[in-house]
């Protein structure tokens, strides 16, 4: 099934270091975003402020879309009742019951390299996805909450559902430090420029509905630590970029 044009995509963090990336590719390829964010989606064909623990607020941002793609919501370890419960948790499930309510067919939303955390970092590699869960901590955890939870929409709903382990874009000088400095790092980087183009080829492309969790990330330096296949196979996508291209574009003060 393709989507139609005439619809906009709806991108939740569309203002965070991959949103940027994301709305920048759509709108170059001739599609209207809707961005969503607690800031300004300046590069967006329309911007909603609000805060994803906001029901109401989601479900109007949902509402007459033809996709979304959800990246949204803490980025990492913070207290978990007060930052990544509403968001990610609660974030979640207003995105997932929005997209479903607004009869959205197909939706993107944001994992992480993190579920599976210390095989990354000691193997064996390359990191399938089918291989066990190794969560680093609470947020990996929700993201695994995340991807349970968009598999039962994909298989229940009739959605075409894909949960993106994203690989490791750098939001800061300190992050691209330490990129630079873990021996992994450079292997599991993923450009922002990468990731919009694996988004309008994932939006663009004919896909059957059901669910799929796959890695996307750039081209590694040294090691194939993330297995890329899946994307690769169900998408015919290739990465573009390797580690350091693309690491400070774009990237806000």
């Amino acid at each position: 099934m393709q989507l139609d044009r005439q619809l906009p995509i709806l991108v939740t963090g569309a203002a965070g270091r991959i949103g940027r990336g994301v709305v920048a590719a759509l709108v170059s390829a001739g599609w209207r975003v809707r961005g969503f964010d607690l800031r300004p989606s300046r590069l967006a064909t329309e911007s909603l402020i609000a805060d994803l623990a906001d029901t109401a607020a989601v479900a109007k941002a949902c509402s007459g879309t033809g996709a979304v793609i959800h990246l949204g919501g803490v980025p990492d370890d913070e207290d978990f009742l007060t930052r990544l419960l509403p968001s990610n948790i609660v974030g979640t499930y207003n995105v997932l019951e929005g997209a479903r309510a607004g009869g959205v067919t197909r939706m993107l939303v944001a994992s992480s390299g993190q579920v599976q955390w210390w095989q990354q970092k000691g193997g064996p590699w390359p990191v399938h996805a089918h291989d066990p869960y190794t969560p680093r901590h609470w947020y990996a955890a929700g993201k695994i909450f995340l991807e349970a939870a968009a598999m039962g929409y994909g298989h229940d709903f009739g959605m075409t559902v894909l949960a993106l382990r994203l690989g490791w874009c750098p939001r800061n000088q300190q992050h691209i430090d330490e990129v630079a400095s873990t021996p992994v790092g450079p292997d599991i980087y993923m450009s922002p420029a990468d990731a919009g183009r694996f988004c309008v080829r994932a939006i663009e492309a004919d896909l059957k509905p059901g669910f799929s969790v796959m890695y996307v990330a750039s081209r590694p330096v040294k090691n194939t630590v993330l297995d890329l296949s899946v994307a690769k196979q169900l998408l015919g996508w290739e990465p573009t970029d390797q580690w350091p291209t693309g690491a400070t574009e774009g990237m806000e003060a």
